[in-house]
This record gives structure tokens, C-alpha cells and sequence, in this order.
């Protein structure tokens, strides 16, 4: 299965989406919740009885309690039943009590928002979910199986068993757009918020931050250490052959050497400013990235149109990884695709920055472990973007990556 989520696969492939687990998926998830939601409200409303009948003795306060606490058992029981129809896990938002014990998790628990507002979404699905599972349970199938048997009963109503039949095939759809629409739901409520992601998270993402920047200036400085310190050294290598030829005689073979000399002189410093260029590009730095992205559209052995509109300088780490990510794409196209053309374009909408390379070649580029595509995803998730490729086989081909640049 390539779709992450059930709804995702029924809107990609309406058809070939039957043949696949989803549909089946879709139906247990369902099923489950109405399991789920009829034990959850019989085992609470018992707690919640018992103990507003018995709080006046102080016996209550305990089963009181264990109801304001259900929803981190009901909701952890959730986000296992979500992988049902959505892959990607809900991370848990709750953190590790300071101390161990009992009581220490209690009140652990009760200081954290995400307790109250489980509670809250199980309240919900109490009331509300789970009756709506067994609604929608009851009219992809219970209604189809209910018209299909009444000409058991009445032979006279057998044109029900036709509309029985007819409503039958869209059970799958329809039980996989209600699952899928309770599970975003799901999804949104449960999924940590940014308080709630914890300092090792929080410091793994700020610890990524400054390696990139780390990385990126250290590109920096190698490049403009080349430039101004090998690079220029090497020019004036080639001054001072240029002066000692005029010294020698024309044709000698002191003169043909030094010309030799000049010429292979000449060419190391093409490929150092190319090597320069491919460390971190001058036109980067000093003019930013729009001139940076013409110039690669000028190297570029395939054709390549520009549409690019930045209004502005973008932060240094943002610039950097947006010239990266097109110079690979460019890379790509030139190397694998058979394209006759490509096009780049470039835009800042909202404080984010929108890359876009499209080519007309043969398709079918997909990520795969240690691959250029993958090594461009990584770089866009560092920098806390989304990288996006389309290319069915045949082609078109399209990568668009979103930056934010606050």
C-alpha cells in the first residue's frame, strides 16, 4: 500500500482502491469503534454512578477519579485503532512522570492539558462517535442485507432485493469515507500540540537546526577560502607565465612549455570555480537566489524557463537549501529523465518560499533508499518544509518543495 491513509487511497484510485485491504480496513476500524464506544460507556457511566453514590463516604473520590482519567486509556486504545486506516502514528503527548509511583503519574496526568483534553474527545465519542459508526454500519450494510431478505418473508417484494443488491457496492465507499473522516478528526484532536512534544523532541528538532546552519556555514567558508585564497593564487600563476612567455622566444621550447603550463594552469581554475560553485555558489551569497537559480539554468545542458519572483532576500539557510534542491532536480532531469526541456519556478507566498521543477521526460522517479530524492527530502525536512513528487510513468514529471521562511 503507497497511500498512507484510507482516504487518501480513495481519492487516488477510486476504482483500484476495491482491490486493495483498505475497504476491509475501513470496515474494522468502524466495527471496532462501535466495540469500543459500548464497553467505554458501560464501564464510565458505572465508575461515574457508583462514585457520585458513594463520594459522600470518600469511597467515590477513587472511582471519581478514574473517570476524570479514562480518556488516556480510551484515547491510547485510538491511536492503536488508527493505524487502521492512517499509517502514520500519533505520537503520544504525555510525558514521563518526574518520579515513579503511582501517585506521581496521577498527578502528572492531571497537571497536563492533553488529560483534559482526551477526556473531552472521549465525551465525544461517547455521546456521539460510536453511534454514528453503528449509523453508518447500519446503512452500507444493515440496509442492503435488510432489503435483500424481504422476499424471504414476501415474495411480492422482491424488486427491494434489487435495490438491496444495487446499494451493496457502495458499502466500501461509503464506510471508507466516514472512517477516514473520523480519523482526521481523530488525528486532530490527539496529536500533540507544540507545548506538548517534549524537551527531547524539541531538542532534537532545535539540535538538527544548528547542524544545518553549521553545515551551511562551513560551505560558506570553504568556498570563499577557495576563492580567495587558491583561486587567486592560481591566477596570478597564470600572470606571471604570461610574463615569462613574452620573455622567451616565439616558438622555442621554453616558450611551448610555458604556454603548456598556462593552459593546464587555466583549466584548474575552471574546475576549481566549479568545484566552488558546487560547495556554495557565489552568485548565492552575494546576489541571492534568483541570480544563483539563473546561473544554474545557464549551465544546465537541458533547456531550462525560469518564473521566478522573490520580491526579497530570504534567510541564508532557506536561499541555501532552495539552490540545493533545484541544482539536484536540474541534476536529475539531465541525467535520467530524456527530457527536452524543464521548467523552475519560484515564489514567496504567506512567509513561504515555492519551488517547483516540472520536465517532459519519461517519468516514473520515485524515492528509494540512499537516492538523490531522498537526500532532497531530507534537506527540505530539515529546513521544517514538505517535498512533494509527481511522476507517473510516461511522465510529466514534478517536484514542488514548500519552505517556510519566517
Amino acid at each position: 500500500m503507497r497511500e498512507r491513509t484510507a482516504w487518501s487511497a480513495l481519492a487516488r484510485h477510486p476504482l483500484r482502491f476495491l482491490a486493495t485491504p483498505w475497504p476491509w480496513r475501513a470496515l474494522l476500524y468502524t466495527a471496532s469503534g462501535v466495540v469500543l464506544g459500548v464497553l467505554a460507556a458501560v464501564v464510565l457511566l458505572t465508575l461515574a454512578v457508583l462514585g457520585l453514590a458513594t463520594v459522600v463516604v470518600g469511597v467515590g473520590a477513587p472511582l471519581l477519579l478514574a473517570v476524570a482519567l479514562s480518556g488516556v486509556f480510551v484515547t491510547r486504545v485510538e491511536r492503536w485503532r488508527l493505524r487502521l486506516v492512517d499509517l502514520d502514528p500519533v505520537p503520544d503527548p504525555h510525558r514521563a512522570p518526574p518520579r515513579p509511583g503511582a501517585r506521581a503519574w496521577v498527578a502528572a496526568r492531571l497537571r497536563e492539558p492533553a488529560t483534559w483534553r482526551e477526556l473531552g474527545f472521549t465525551a465525544v465519542s461517547l455521546t456521539a462517535l460510536w453511534w454514528l459508526d453503528l449509523l453508518v454500519l447500519g446503512f452500507a450494510l444493515g440496509l442492503p442485507a435488510l432489503l435483500a431478505y424481504s422476499p424471504v418473508d414476501d415474495p411480492s417484494a422482491w424488486p427491494w432485493l434489487v435495490v438491496g443488491v444495487a446499494l451493496l457496492p457502495a458499502a466500501p465507499f461509503t464506510l471508507t469515507a466516514w472512517a477516514g473522516a473520523r480519523a482526521a478528526l481523530t488525528r486532530m484532536v490527539l496529536a500533540p500540540r507544540d507545548g506538548e512534544l517534549g524537551r527531547e523532541l524539541t531538542e532534537v528538532r532545535a539540535s538538527r537546526t544548528r547542524l544545518v546552519d553549521a553545515f551551511d556555514a562551513e560551505r560558506r567558508r570553504i568556498e570563499r577560502d577557495l576563492h580567495d585564497g587558491a583561486q587567486q593564487r592560481l591566477v596570478a600563476v597564470t600572470m606571471r607565465l604570461g610574463l615569462a612567455r613574452l620573455d622567451a622566444a616565439p616558438d622555442s621550447p621554453a616558450e611551448r612549455q610555458l604556454a603548456d603550463a598556462q593552459e593546464e594552469i587555466g583549466l584548474a581554475i575552471a574546475e576549481l570555480r566549479e568545484l566552488c560553485r558546487g560547495v556554495h555558489p557565489r552568485a548565492l551569497v552575494d546576489h541571492g537566489l534568483g541570480a544563483a537559480l539563473e546561473n544554474l539554468a545557464d549551465r544546465s545542458p537541458v533547456p531550462v524557463a525560469l518564473d521566478v519572483e522573490l520580491p526579497e532576500r530570504l534567510p541564508p539557510g532557506i536561499e541555501s537549501a532552495g539552490y540545493f534542491l533545484v541544482a539536484e532536480a536540474l541534476t536529475n532531469v539531465a541525467r535520467h529523465s530524456g527530457a527536452a526541456g524543464a521548467e523552475v519556478e519560484a515564489r514567496v507566498r504567506a512567509d513561504v518560499l515555492t519551488l517547483a521543477v516540472r520536465d517532459d521526460g519519461r517519468g516514473g522517479a520515485a524515492p528509494a533508499e540512499g537516492g538523490g530524492l531522498e537526500g532532497l527530502a531530507d534537506r527540505v525536512d530539515a529546513a521544517g518544509g514538505r517535498l512533494r513528487v509527481s511522476s507517473p510513468h510516461g511522465g510529466p514529471t514534478l517536484l514542488q518543495a514548500e519552505l517556510p521562511c519566517r
